[in-house]
């Protein structure tokens, strides 16, 4: 499945809930999924700068593919770091870097935010992007 039929499946899901309080429960449940990450990963190198929780982003490139593994010691940014993580890994570095985030705006997810939320939200996305850039140049 590519990064765009993935954004589009997410903004389906999203369609089919009525309001804030179930999109918030749904994002919840996606952290509770995401299976985190080890101590000895979650390093200052991983750690996304302008989140108001912790939140850790790792990437490993192989087989000309970039995998994401994330973990956030809040409950709600753990959920969106998921939300992430599950459309970005399994991609082609050039796959990363040719997709945008627009999704995010589609379902609302910004404005349900609190600015430090959203700031953090932006640093996550960077963080993908950069992580492409430098696999991409290794390769």
């Amino acid at each position: 499945m590519t990064i765009k039929e993935k954004q589009q499946e997410i903004i389906d899901e999203f369609a089919f809930l009525d309001d804030w309080e179930q999109k918030y429960e749904y994002i919840i449940d996606l952290g509770k999924e995401l299976k985190g990450l080890p101590e000895d990963r979650k390093t200052d190198d991983n750690l996304i700068k302008g989140c108001q929780s912790k939140v850790w982003i790792d990437a490993e490139f192989k087989d000309g593919k970039l995998f994401f593994d994330a973990d956030s010691d809040g409950i709600l940014p753990k959920g969106i770091v998921s939300l992430l993580v599950s459309i970005y890994s399994g991609h082609s570095t050039q796959e990363i870097l040719d997709s945008d985030f627009e999704f995010i705006a589609e379902i609302g997810l910004q404005e349900f935010l609190s600015p430090s939320r959203a700031n953090g939200l932006m640093a996550m996305t960077k963080q993908i992007k950069f992580y492409a850039v430098a696999y991409q140049l290794k390769s």
